[in-house]
């Protein structure tokens, strides 16, 4: 079996007195599809953050494609923590939609999504355009290419935000809620298009969410967090269908009445 793409070895995360992960051990392997649930405040966003280098972390190593995000080798190979030069280059694997679009206003569509293609990854203009005008085609958005984001619904900039996460080609695409921010009528939308990127690429997705029909549905494995940590994990049939836990048991019971 191939090394996982991203682990979490005994990941301490606290927030003054408070400890948001709690030794927390987990892993998710190239191509493979998983979504974590669970109440708030259990730790889910912080996993997708940490691995964004939005948060650092205080105990425990993280590792995406074989090498340590918040450390680096020393000298004499033990790990010393990353210098920003080593964040910048782990972070150029991981893309994330955030529940909140994070788009330039000021740009339009298709400079939103072709700036850090341009300016990051060095690619020309020309290039970074034709990709642009592909994912804008992908996620069904072909002619909005020239608007701004006031121009477009709420369902529209989050489809933006995954043509722009896609852009910079990640090894890894993160969704941070990415429904939650929306309209009720507009939730379909974008759930069709990430259901469609994860049934016809070949993309590593690790989703945290509060749909649990699409967890369901678009998952290899989904997780239940809880107090900091994986509480119970399994297949979305089973987990759903006939969890281990009482806790799982109680969430699911009241997310799902």
């Amino acid at each position: 079996m191939t090394d996982p793409i991203i682990k979490f070895d005994n990941v301490v995360k606290r927030f003054g007195e408070l400890t948001v992960l709690d030794k927390l051990n987990f892993e998710v392997n190239r191509g493979e599809k998983v979504s974590i649930i669970g109440p708030s405040g259990s730790g889910k966003s912080t996993v997708l953050r940490i691995l964004m280098t939005l948060e650092s972390i205080n105990g425990g190593v993280v590792t995406v494609a074989g090498e340590p995000l918040w450390h680096e080798r020393g000298p004499d190979g033990s790990l010393v923590p990353a210098s920003e030069a080593h964040l910048r280059k782990m972070r150029a694997q991981l893309g994330m939609v955030f529940q909140q679009f994070n788009l330039f206003p000021h740009m339009t569509v298709l400079r939103n999504i072709t700036e850090a293609p341009t300016k990051v990854l060095g690619l020309s203009k020309k290039d970074a355009k034709d990709r642009a005008e592909e994912l804008l085609e992908l996620v069904g958005l072909a002619d909005q290419a020239q608007k701004y984001p006031h121009q477009l619904s709420g369902g529209q900039q989050q489809r933006v935000g995954i043509a722009r996460a896609l852009a910079m080609r990640p090894n890894v695409l993160l969704f941070d809620e990415p429904t939650s921010a929306l309209d009720p009528e507009l939730v379909g939308e974008v759930l069709n298009v990430i259901g469609k990127l994860a049934e016809e690429h070949d993309l590593t997705i690790l989703l945290v969410t509060h749909e649990m029909r699409f967890a369901r549905e678009i998952s290899d494995r989904v997780c239940f967090f809880d107090q900091g940590r994986i509480r119970e994990e399994g297949a979305p049939e089973d987990l759903f269908t006939d969890p281990n836990e009482e806790r799982t048991r109680e969430f699911l019971k009241a997310v799902l009445s």
